[in-house]
């Protein structure tokens, strides 16, 4: 089927081009400006806005509208109310006023707050966020939002964005002052999120209990192949894929998704669908949207599309890529090093920042991407190391080490003195990709390989734009008495320098993945929180909430909140995983094994009766009946943790439990089952086996 893209692209988004269409200029001029210099939108813009919205909605098929906001759940939540309102001929109009638009009022109580309010406390408030678009899908106008409660905290993953993104633009600004750049009045910072997930047959996920209900397989042997032969990465797509992925770009398109890129992964059964970048709001609720897309694009292929970050065990787990830099408003991206001297001091220099900063505040760049799912992923042979690190490649970690030194930096054609005619038009791609790294730069931006394929965006880029607010900030401070002076690139040099000497630790261009760099880590003193349970208590640190406190981004109430929801989350995670294994064991496993030993003793007591030998019988039924007998043990003891982790008081405390005692408990029960498994019939086991899952669609 021919797709015409420019024809269907943001189809259904109301954009500028819709708004030019749309507005009267005046109102347009109005709008353009209230999101610009961030101004309230007076009512009587708003209602013509709003009208104007509303015409076109209807236009595309729309009866109703929401407010479609990011709640602590991690995904998105949205009430659906119509346009509908009752005229005196009792008959129907179809209406949307100013109001509506610009200001909601879901029900609050049942979202987490981690403390914020009471269940019984229900009120809270949606905002419109203006900077992005409106959109229509499956009849319903969507108005992207904020959501806060009634006394005014923070309740989402949006605001604290939002938030993040103007104290990023406002410090850069003046950061780019020292440099010459006046022209500049907005920076922005921007992200492309590359988003890895399987699919797999609909038929198998609905015999498979855990995946339904967590989302991941709890049980399952290795298949005998797995990804060894590397045969599936940029493999052809299969025709069922294909036909889905096609689907996929489509409604993306048309939501206005720059979808670009697409492939098989490096598991089987897995693939990838990548962005083109934006910022950074807008690239958040996009990729919130593209997941629930490619979750109901899937069913109409009878497919089912598994966002967890390792729903099999053995096989490459899922990230999602955080392509993170910052642009300004007339085109710069600061992540270029730059064709001229300035350009190229003033990337150094920024770039030094994001050392010191990711050394600094490395313990919440990992929180940024903690979680029970995640937990599986990091550390594995298949993505970065629970160690925070960055990879900036040989050349221009060279070019640093001169500036460090006080040498000459040489290539094969020149030598540099490493000040302001320093590595003039820096080649973007000097060096290979590092895929083991966590934090790697890539040309002209920064590659956050640690998020998790189910992660909502906004809390790593919060992080992000955050810790570099505050390292532009100091290094403006430094640096600004001296901008008119003629010691001015000394004193840039100066800084680098004390910098590289303090924060060259967080430097590794190595093998991420090497039982090496561990321990070269640990002698770093870099830190290495192995779980979401390590590392969630430092969000509170006092050197976090400080940054963030100057920020405006979180007070203290918001962060111990958030510290709480994240760890209950994972308590409640595993809780349910291993009330999923115990279930799955007793009323599926552990009956077919019991069954097939049954089975096996019957065979063998007629083969005594007429004298046939009967050794393989009893030696697999002896087998069997051992692991049985452990796999009972076993489900007997998780059950108990499960009981005992219930009463631990404390949600730290609660989450070690599960952590240290829960979760060591699946991990022996799996193993029982999975070696039963092995020594199972196919047509006894209850569930579908890898191999059935993985290679079949």
């Amino acid at each position: 089927m021919s797709v015409n893209i420019p024809e269907i692209f943001a189809c259904n988004v109301f954009n500028e081009e819709v708004m030019k269409t749309r507005l009267p200029k005046n109102v347009y001029k109005t709008f353009k400006k209230t999101v610009r210099y961030n101004e309230p939108l007076d009512m009587t813009t708003a209602d013509v806005l709003a009208n104007a919205i509303k015409e076109w909605a209807i236009e595309k098929g729309a009866t109703h509208y929401t407010h479609w906001f990011q709640p602590m759940t991690g995904s998105t939540a949205e009430k659906h109310d119509s346009f509908i309102t009752p005229a005196s001929n009792g008959m129907a109009m179809m209406e949307f006023s100013g109001k509506a638009l610009v200001k909601g009022e879901p029900d609050a109580s049942s979202f987490p707050s981690g403390g914020l309010r009471q269940t019984s406390s229900a009120r809270g408030y949606t905002a419109w966020d203006p900077t992005s678009y409106c959109f229509v899908k499956e009849g319903s106008l969507y108005i992207p939002t904020v959501f806060v409660s009634y006394t005014g905290e923070v309740l989402d993953k949006k605001t604290p964005l939002l938030r993040s993104m103007q104290a990023l633009s406002k410090t850069a600004v003046r950061f780019l002052k020292l440099f010459g750049n006046d022209r500049v009045t907005q920076v922005t910072s921007t992200v492309g999120a590359e988003q890895e997930y399987f699919l797999i047959d609909k038929k198998m996920y609905d015999q498979r209990e855990d995946l339904i209900l967590t989302g991941r397989t709890l049980f399952g042997a290795k298949p005998p192949k797995g990804q060894e032969l590397d045969d599936q990465y940029f493999a052809n797509l299969r025709p069922r894929i294909a036909a889905y992925m096609e689907e996929l770009d489509t409604e993306l398109w048309k939501l206005g998704i720059y979808s670009k890129t697409k492939h098989n992964e490096v598991a089987p059964a897995q693939h990838e669908m990548a962005p083109i970048f934006t910022t950074s709001n807008l690239g958040t609720d996009q990729n919130e949207l593209a997941m629930e897309v490619m979750e109901k694009v899937a069913l109409r292929h009878g497919l089912v599309c598994l966002l967890h970050e390792k729903p099999f065990e053995g096989v490459n787990g899922s990230g999602k890529h955080n392509n993170w830099s910052m642009s300004t408003n007339d085109g710069q991206n600061l992540l270029d090093p730059g064709d001229t001297p300035m350009e190229n001091l003033q990337f150094l220099t920024i770039l030094c920042a994001l050392i010191k900063g990711v050394d600094e505040y490395a313990d919440l760049m990992r929180l940024s991407a903690a979680s029970a799912g995640n937990d599986h992923r990091l550390g594995a042979d298949e993505a970065p190391p629970a160690i925070v690190s960055m990879f900036l490649g040989e050349e221009l970690d060279a070019v640093l080490q001169a500036i460090e030194n006080d040498e000459v930096y040489k290539t094969e054609a020149q030598a540099f003195e490493i000040g302001v005619d320093a590595l003039p038009s820096f080649p973007k791609d000097s060096t290979d990709r590092n895929r083991t790294s966590p934090f790697a730069f890539t040309g002209n931006r920064f590659e956050f390989r640690m998020v998790g394929s189910s992660d909502n965006i906004a809390c790593p880029n919060v992080l992000l734009n955050t810790i570099v607010s505050e390292e532009l900030d100091q290094f403006t401070e430094i640096l600004e008495p001296h901008k008119d002076s003629e010691g001015f690139e000394q004193e840039v040099k100066k800084l680098l320098k004390s910098v590289l000497k303090e924060h060259r630790r967080i430097i590794f261009n190595g093998d991420g993945y090497s039982p090496e760099w561990v321990k070269e880590a640990e002698r770093r003193g870099l830190p290495n929180y192995a779980s979401t349970v390590d590392c969630m208590p430092h969000y509170t640190d006092e050197k976090n909430m400080r940054i963030f406190r100057k920020f405006g981004i979180y007070n203290q109430n918001e962060l111990t909140a958030r510290t709480e929801i994240h760890l209950e989350k994972y308590s409640k995670t595993v809780r349910i995983e291993a009330r999923t294994m115990v279930e799955m064991a007793r009323k599926q496993l552990l009956p077919a094994t019991l069954g097939y030993v049954q089975t096996l003793c019957t065979s063998i007591a007629t083969k005594k009766q007429i004298g046939i030998s009967s050794v393989t019988e009893e030696k697999i039924a002896g087998k069997l009946s051992d692991l049985a007998e452990k796999f009972y043990d076993s489900i007997e003891r998780l059950d108990q943790r499960i009981n005992e982790a219930n009463k631990v008081e404390g949600i730290q405390k609660q989450s070690e439990f599960f952590h240290d005692r829960v979760l060591a408990e699946m991990d022996i029960m799996r193993s029982i089952a999975d070696e039963i498994e092995l020594n199972m019939p196919a047509s006894q086991w209850p569930i579908p086996a890898y191999s059935e899952i993985i290679y079949n669609v």
